[in-house]
């Protein structure tokens, strides 16, 4: 594509995720809002799959990931983008801390009873659920800590924001959408022996 100036420019579609962080550094207002644009259905998606059932409203989801964006973009100085796997586990921690900033508040107010005085089910999972879910989540989040940065970004990009293996190679800088799934089956088993080891 060649713009009015005769200078080529990249399609939109095509820039980086290190290309726009460049542009953003240089103070390009437009690449901030491409990078956004490109990165907010991604984090919608998983914000909206880790909070529980009673917080899952979508302007809570859209406030969340509004907070975790605004978050990272103000330091995007101190932030060094290794490309888009990089990026995205940068505000995957940022949005974990939402998340348990939102659950703690959920939990402080008082819960509001019906209007009409009938007792509601409660669709939340039951405690054991709940105990169960917790530790299978805690040895999860302790085995990826363990991996070396590379193995986590192809984890979370795979199994957190669900990824598809050409989008990885693309993010992780991989030739192949067949590399990036090799690289993905081993970073998985990886992952499962850290989980293993946990127990």
């Amino acid at each position: 594509m060649v713009a009015d100036g005769g200078q080529e420019s990249i399609a939109p579609a095509l820039e980086t995720t290190s290309a726009l962080f460049e542009r953003i550094r240089l103070g390009d207002e437009q690449a901030r809002h491409r990078l956004f644009a490109r990165i907010l259905p991604v984090l919608r998606r998983w914000a909206h799959g880790r909070l529980p059932l009673h917080a899952r409203g979508l302007a809570d989801t859209d406030d969340l990931v509004q907070v975790t964006l605004s978050r990272a973009l103000r330091r995007m100085d101190a932030f060094d983008p290794r490309g888009e796997g990089a990026f995205l586990a940068y505000l995957r921690r940022i949005l974990l801390n939402s998340v348990r900033e939102e659950l703690r508040r959920s939990r402080a107010k008082p819960s509001s009873a019906s209007p009409d005085g009938i007792e509601r089910t409660d669709p939340a999972p039951s405690p054991v659920e709940q105990m169960v879910a917790r530790e299978t989540l805690g040895r999860y989040e302790a085995a990826l800590a363990m991996l070396p940065e590379d193995v986590q970004h192809a984890v979370i990009l795979r199994i957190e924001f669900d990824y598809g293996y050409e989008q990885i190679a693309e993010a992780l800088g991989r030739p192949s959408s067949n590399a990036a799934r090799m690289t993905v089956s081993r970073a998985l088993l990886k992952l499962a022996e850290a989980m293993h080891e946990q127990r």
